[in-house]
């Protein structure tokens, strides 16, 4: 299925074919206020807030990575609503953020929920989270690793690009492994298909993956975001268990509709015998692995 491509010799305009559509279509989804688990050692609790933003609790921790509430990214509006308040969260230990980008990167959403808390952020991004109210703020190159409070994080390798502006230059990019209590969560964060997958896999051994599935339709043809099909293979060759979709159906930033990457990451997982360990969330519903 490849419905986001207009038949041979047409031409596409993003202002007309995304950007205006996305002004009068109706916001969906449902903020939910939810009872967060008890959890007994051994367990993990996922809460997908929407796009890339996720609440990850083990029995110790509450982490956000990614956190975004913005109904708008400039020109780009929301289609559907963050799953949980900022008011509903449980208190925060630790912050992670993927990269700058403003979909990522949401200055107003990490000042509501900063506590004096850390956040980690990539190479040469820490200056644009200095002022937002955290106690401390560690930048991670790839490969670097962290403890915290009994929870271990890695920062990992992506094929993507980490400039919040125009004028930035090598500000860093990647996602996070967290493993506690024998389990581990990979946020990939933003990236297209690369061979490092592999290479993750063997050193990690993610368990649960947080695999991005969208905007893969650009208009710039930027090969920096994976393809449902794609998302697949690096699946499988990180050696996951559970397959969770992400960067799908909030904001359209790029031609494919908000449907077709879950369409699309269906027919692929069947074809692959894998559509058993894909489980996608309900937005603001938290659920216990």
């Amino acid at each position: 299925m490849h419905s986001s491509k207009r038949p041979k010799g047409g031409r596409r305009n993003f202002l007309l074919d995304v950007l205006l559509p996305s002004l009068f279509a109706r916001r969906g989804g449902v903020r939910h206020s939810p009872s967060f688990p008890i959890l007994a050692e051994g367990q993990v609790c996922l809460t997908w807030v929407g796009h890339a933003s996720f609440l990850v609790q083990t029995p110790r921790h509450n982490i956000l990575i990614d956190p975004n509430w913005a109904n708008w990214m400039i020109v780009i509006r929301r289609l559907k609503r963050a799953g949980i308040s900022i008011r509903d969260l449980p208190d925060i230990d630790l912050v992670l953020i993927t990269h700058a980008h403003f979909d990522h990167l949401n200055r107003r959403s990490l000042r509501e929920v900063a506590a004096r808390q850390p956040v980690i952020v990539p190479s040469n991004v820490g200056n644009l989270v200095h002022d937002l109210g955290f106690e401390q703020v560690r930048e991670m190159a790839w490969w670097d690793h962290w403890d915290f409070a009994g929870l271990s994080l890695t920062f990992t390798p992506a094929h993507h690009w980490g400039a919040r502006y125009l004028a930035d230059r090598d500000r860093g990019y990647g996602g996070y492994a967290l493993s506690y209590g024998g389990r581990t969560v990979y946020h990939c964060g933003d990236t297209a298909y690369f061979k490092e997958f592999s290479e993750i896999g063997r050193r990690l051994r993610p368990e649960i993956v947080l695999m991005p599935i969208g905007c893969y339709d650009q208009p710039s043809k930027r090969v920096s975001h994976i393809t449902p099909e794609k998302a697949v293979q690096a699946f499988l060759e990180l050696q996951g268990q559970v397959l969770i979709p992400m960067h799908f159906g909030t904001y359209r930033m790029s031609y494919e509709p908000l449907h077709e990457p879950a369409y699309r990451l269906l027919v692929a997982a069947s074809r692959a015998g894998i559509l058993s360990q894909v489980h996608f969330l309900h937005e603001g519903v938290p659920r216990i692995f």
